[in-house]
């Protein structure tokens, strides 16, 4: 969304010099250290976990299955792990919920390297740790933005979180391709076990505000249909959170099928599979750094078209090609067009809903996200199974293509409805210089 803003306003690039200037705050750096050496284990087990199920039963179909069972707890489950991220201590959830992702990936590593794992074993494990994501999800992005002592530096944190989650994307995946053709799954497994241990030392080390529960809101079925109701009923957030669980439907599937292309249409290994992770992880990393040197939420929404119809390219041209060059370059595009999309929308929702209904806004935002993927992957898993990877892939880009025509038909509107919101709380010549707190922003109004 963007604002049509008077002609001495401009929009200025952040220079680089600034584009990390999130990392100053000490509780940030803390944390995003932590989560960049934990995600890189995550993104090991996740390339190391759909390898293995295709290795073990040559089925496209199950991979589907897989995909949906740790992502269908998103779904859920998310609404109530909203309404757990306003009412507790979201720094404590997200300590519990790492350390339970911790004993699920020892688990698994534990099975894998005594070779007795099954696939109602990884399908069951896989669940589980769907359900503790449903939680985390929800906690961390609301906790993030009480890391930010400054509210105009919480677009760029948005952004370093997408760049440190694409950066363990690019490196997690090659070293997982490595790791598996040499000793096997099992390893990657181990490695994100440990992982965990540097995510939860900074965790215990962040200092912040002690939390005061809210005595309001006492009734868990009043708190969730207050937060649909304020999600909901405000066009641009709705239209925000619709785009993204279209683009997650028909966008995300892509990954979980990617082991049958590197294998059956690339004709490669393990080592193919984590070069095409790899290459979509530097387009998504570029995109998350080019979201980091902007200033200004101004024109974001033409941003966020824009990425869409590249990720929809990038998978269409995917789909028709044999060659591994010609491959990593579309996948890079998608990669690219997908996370400025996701990031982009996230910034805006994180900069216009209220705090005390962060949490529950952010958890429609993570139902919308993972929670559509385990559909998308279910059924790309049985489409592919019947027609092929590649006829799969296609008619993914073309729904993407289709998901963002309503997006962009109702965008002038909903400038006009998200301008009045800057203007009433007099933030608009803010606006072009950084991001302000959305704890400041007021209920967005049901009439406009």
């Amino acid at each position: 969304m963007s604002s049509t803003l008077p002609n001495t306003t401009t929009r200025r690039q952040v220079p680089l010099s600034e584009m990390f200037r999130a990392l100053q705050y000490k509780n940030y750096r803390l944390f995003f250290s932590g989560q960049g050496i934990s995600l890189i284990g995550t993104w090991m087990q996740q390339i190391a976990m759909s390898w293995l199920v295709y290795r073990l039963t040559d089925s496209v179909f199950l991979l589907g299955i897989l995909g949906f069972a740790s992502q269908i707890p998103s779904f859920l489950l998310g609404p109530f792990a909203g309404v757990v991220s306003d009412r507790f201590n979201r720094h404590r959830i997200l300590i519990f919920t790492q350390a339970l992702s911790m004993v699920q990936a020892s688990v698994l590593a534990t099975l894998v390297l005594t070779e007795r794992a099954t696939t109602t074993w990884l399908i069951g494990l896989s669940v589980f740790l769907g359900i503790v994501n449903a939680f985390d999800v929800s906690a961390r992005q609301a906790f993030v933005v009480s890391l930010i002592p400054k509210r105009e530096d919480v677009s760029n944190a948005i952004a370093l979180n997408s760049s440190m989650f694409n950066m363990a994307r690019l490196v997690g995946p090659s070293i997982a391709g490595i790791l598996i053709a040499a000793v096997g799954e099992g390893m990657c497994f181990l490695i994100n076990a440990i992982s965990y241990v540097a995510v939860i030392l900074s965790l215990l080390l962040i200092k912040v505000t002690p939390f005061v529960q809210s005595k309001k809101d006492a009734q868990i079925w009043r708190s969730l249909k207050e937060g649909f109701g304020y999600a909901f009923g405000f066009p641009p957030i709705r239209a925000i959170i619709l785009l993204i669980a279209l683009i997650s439907l028909f966008g995300m599937p892509f990954s979980v099928l990617m082991p049958v292309f590197a294998r059956d249409i690339l004709h490669g290994g393990a080592n193919t599979l984590g070069y095409l992770m790899g290459a979509s992880g530097i387009g998504a990393l570029l995109g998350a750094l080019y979201l980091a040197q902007r200033s200004s939420v101004i024109g974001l929404g033409k941003i966020i078209i824009g990425a869409t119809l590249l990720m929809s390219v990038g998978l269409i041209c995917f789909s028709f090609t044999q060659s591994l060059w010609l491959a990593l370059i579309f996948i890079f595009m998608t990669g690219l067009g997908m996370i400025v999309q996701m990031a982009a929308n996230n910034t805006i929702l994180q900069t216009i809903v209220d705090d005390d209904k962060r949490g529950r806004v952010m958890s429609f935002y993570s139902m919308a996200f993972m929670g559509m993927a385990p559909f998308g992957s279910l059924i790309a898993g049985a489409v592919a199974d019947r027609i092929g990877v590649a006829y799969t892939f296609l008619g993914c880009g073309i729904m993407c293509f289709l998901s963002i025509i309503p997006f962009a038909i109702q965008l002038p509107n909903l400038r006009k409805m998200v301008r009045p919101i800057y203007e009433r709380l007099g933030i608009l010549p803010q606006v072009a210089t950084g991001l302000q707190s959305a704890t400041a922003l007021t209920t967005p109004p049901e009439d406009q």
